[in-house]
């Protein structure tokens, strides 16, 4: 039986997870959507808790499909305009466990040492490059593009999985 303590409220019910507990969290990572959520896309975030989008959303339909899955935190990217958009930050720190992830659209505009803000991960967009590297005990991360394809870039997500302070990031290649 699940415990109870004196002057609660609690009903009785099956235990749920405790954030405080939790020692590993599921990110979806994804940019650059541009208005178009791929199926692939959504399959590849099933089981995430939850997903951060780096800009060039291309829409609130995109959000409000993303967020069936998961909570979103997004950013405005540099095509993300009108009313829907205003809200939007062009820059946030999401914290998760115990890491801070600052998520902006171009990484150009990066205005700060992440280092030395105690910054665990810089995730970005905008290039549709995939990019994947740790400068200064920092990991950079750019999950590529996952809406229209351009050039012969692939399509692409990340996932990142948070193990205490420890990040694992895995680039996802779509099959479309």
């Amino acid at each position: 039986m699940w415990p109870f303590f004196p002057g609660s409220r609690a009903t009785l019910g099956p235990p749920l997870p405790c954030p405080i507990f939790m020692t590993e969290h599921f990110i979806g990572v994804i940019s650059d959507t541009h208005g178009l959520l791929r199926p692939q896309a959504v399959q590849a975030l099933e089981g995430v808790e939850l997903i951060i989008h780096a800009g060039d959303i291309g829409g609130p339909k995109i959000l409000r499909a993303l967020a069936r899955i998961a909570p979103v935190h997004a950013v405005r990217g540099n095509t993300d305009r009108g009313d829907w958009a205003a809200d939007l930050p062009p820059t946030r720190v999401v914290e998760v466990g115990g890491v801070h992830l600052y998520v902006l659209h171009e990484l150009f505009c990066l205005d700060l040492d992440p280092a030395a803000a105690g910054i665990n991960a810089v995730i970005f967009g905008h290039s549709h490059h995939p990019h994947l590297e740790r400068q200064n005990s920092v990991l950079y991360l750019n999950p590529g593009s996952a809406g229209p394809r351009r050039f012969t870039l692939p399509v692409m997500l990340a996932r990142l999985t948070v193990q205490g302070n420890a990040l694992y990031p895995k680039l996802v290649e779509l099959k479309v």
